[in-house]
Order: C-alpha cells, then sequence, then structure tokens
C-alpha cells in the first residue's frame, strides 16, 4: 500500500481489504448476502475521525506524515471496532438511521420481522467485534498487543457506561444528577472516542510516558466537549445535517447533559414542564418545539455551550506539550469537533 497517498483514502482502501475476508467465501449465500450489507453499512461513510487521531497519535510520537501500512491497517480495525458498538448500541437504543441510512437492524430485517433483524445485526456486530481483533493482532506491528490490550480495557469501561445511560433514562428528571451525565460521557465518549485511538496511535509509534500522558488529558476534555456538542445536536439538530434522526434524544427520553441542567436551573413550574415533556407517552413535533424552547429559556443549552468552551479550552491547554506539527493538526481536528452544526 502506498503510504504517501491521502490518508482518508488510504482507510477506506483497508477497511474495503479487512473486509473481504477469503475464508468465508465458502460459507454460503445467506452469510455473502449479510457480509454484503454489512460491508455496505461499514463503508458507507461516517465522521472517521477516531483512526485519524490514531494516526495523530502516531505522528506525535515518530514525526513525519507517512503511515506504515500496519498503522493504516490498526486504523481500519478501529473503524470495525466502532462499526460493531454503533450496530448493538443503535439496537439497544431502537434507532432507525445511522450515517444517512437505515441501521444494520432495520437492514437486515426479514419480511417485516423487526425482533430477528435485531438478532442478526448483533450477531454481524460480534462478527465485525472479532476482525476487528484478528487485524489489530496481525497488523504486525511491535506495539499491536500492547495496544489492543489498553483499547480494550477502555471498551469495557464503554460498556459500563452504556450500561449507565440505559438505566439513566428510566430514572425520574430530578434523580439524574450533572455529575453522572458527565461520568457516561466521560466512558462512553471521551475515553473510547477521543483518549484511546491517541494513546494507540502513540503507543503504536513508540511514545514516551510524558507524551501519552499529554495526549489522555487532551483527548479526556476533547471528548466531553464533543459529547456535549453531541447531546446538542440530538435535541436541536437538523436530520438532512446529522446522518440521523436530528431530536432522537428528546423522543428517547434521554437525561443527558442539557436536560439536567436545564432542569437543575428551571423554578417548579418549569421542572414540571420538563418532566411532562420527557415522560410523555405520545410526542410529536409541536411538543418538541416545546421542549426546545423549555430547553433554552431554562439556561440549559447555554450551560451546556459554556461547559463545551471550558473543555475546550482546557483540551488546547494540554495540547501545548505536544511536539509542533501534530499540535496543529490536533488543534484543527478538535475545533471542528466542537463547534460542528447539524
Amino acid at each position: 500500500m502506498d503510504t504517501m497517498r491521502n490518508p482518508v483514502d488510504l482507510l477506506e482502501v483497508a477497511l474495503a481489504e479487512t473486509l473481504a475476508i477469503e475464508d468465508e467465501a465458502g460459507l454460503g449465500p445467506q452469510w455473502a448476502e449479510a457480509a454484503a450489507q454489512v460491508r455496505e453499512y461499514v463503508l458507507r461513510g461516517g465522521k472517521r475521525f477516531r483512526p485519524a487521531l490514531l494516526a495523530m497519535g502516531y505522528r506525535a510520537a515518530r514525526g513525519g506524515t507517512e503511515l506504515p501500512r500496519g498503522v493504516t491497517d490498526f486504523a481500519a480495525a478501529l473503524e470495525l471496532l466502532h462499526a460493531f458498538l454503533l450496530v448493538h448500541d443503535d439496537v439497544a437504543d431502537r434507532a432507525a438511521t445511522r450515517r444517512g441510512g437505515p441501521a444494520l437492524h432495520h437492514v437486515m430485517t426479514p419480511d417485516g420481522d423487526a425482533r430477528m433483524g435485531e438478532q442478526l445485526a448483533v450477531v454481524a456486530g460480534d462478527h465485525l467485534y472479532s476482525r476487528a481483533l484478528e487485524v489489530m493482532l496481525g497488523s504486525g506491528l511491535p506495539a499491536a498487543p500492547e495496544a489492543t490490550r489498553y483499547l480494550l480495557g477502555i471498551c469495557r469501561h464503554t460498556a459500563a457506561g452504556q450500561y449507565l445511560d440505559l438505566t439513566l433514562s428510566r430514572a425520574p428528571l430530578g434523580k439524574v444528577t450533572l455529575f453522572e451525565t458527565l461520568r457516561v460521557a466521560q466512558l462512553k465518549t471521551a475515553r473510547y472516542g477521543f483518549v484511546a485511538p491517541l494513546v494507540c496511535g502513540a503507543m503504536l509509534g513508540g511514545a514516551e510516558p510524558s507524551l501519552i500522558e499529554s495526549l489522555a488529558r487532551a483527548g479526556r476534555h476533547a471528548g466531553i466537549a464533543f459529547q456535549l456538542r453531541d447531546d446538542l445536536i440530538g435535541l436541536f439538530g437538523d436530520d438532512r445535517v446529522a446522518g440521523k434522526a436530528g431530536a432522537a434524544d428528546y423522543y428517547e427520553a434521554k437525561r443527558s447533559f442539557p436536560v439536567i441542567a436545564a432542569w437543575t436551573r428551571a423554578d417548579e413550574a418549569g421542572r414540571a414542564e420538563l418532566e411532562a415533556l420527557w415522560d410523555a407517552p405520545d410526542k410529536d413535533e409541536a411538543s418538541l418545539a416545546k421542549a426546545r424552547l423549555a430547553l433554552i429559556s431554562s439556561g440549559g443549552r447555554a450551560a451546556t455551550e459554556r461547559v463545551i468552551e471550558r473543555c475546550a479550552r482546557a483540551a488546547s491547554r494540554a495540547l501545548a506539550a505536544i511536539p509542533g506539527h501534530a499540535r496543529l493538526q490536533l488543534e484543527l481536528a478538535f475545533e471542528h469537533l466542537f463547534h460542528r452544526a447539524a
């Protein structure tokens, strides 16, 4: 593979190659159809920022711009691992869309049997998980076992974060704290989406512990900022831009940071309104408009924006310890992710 080509192109080629598995060619037409559905789902697109952060972590450790084949393969495997988590999350959240198309459990639903579609998608996700580890450990990089082990430890915490997120969705608004929403954001997004790829990339590049710690610190702050921006998109987003339902968090009654920030700041009447809106059995465009107005008038949206800015500044300070060009790349990437609009 030509390491001087566009890294995005290299990643897409590597992704396609990891999904072309020779020893599965004779497993029958049903599996061939499932593999094609999974391939379309994975290659559908997405931000791909986790592989990009892994590449930036590697370059922070090694300098230069070239990526060895093993690093590109590891980055592609990281995207497969992410696809696995998305598949399972969409089943758990009963999400209908992902990346501008139907969620995989909807793609795999045979003859309108929604339950079977969910079962097939979970199995396909398990397959993606296995393939991701296979590619990581087969990347040929000396530090691949250490980086994979580190990543799997973070994935355990991600599972705990998803569990906590699901359990919070059943709690009354008044019983959920801002600390709990931030803990979920730290476990589900910051450590998995930012710290892990940066640290794994640095490990693969043979980084010193001090550089790894600086990258981890920057990733923790950046991940919180990213998740809070995602929370706002999940409440105020435009479906056409977000690639998923822009008001999904309202319809799913998620207890995200903006919602709890709004409830914390509201008076008694405002809290009663928020509780009625979030727990309403039938939600529509009219109730969504009321919910959005309540989040704004109570100060929940503004409070979220302030925390995003504080985390962005903290991430920027942590990046000061990163050498030259890698720091500039990370600053630009973080700026885009923090302030993206949907």
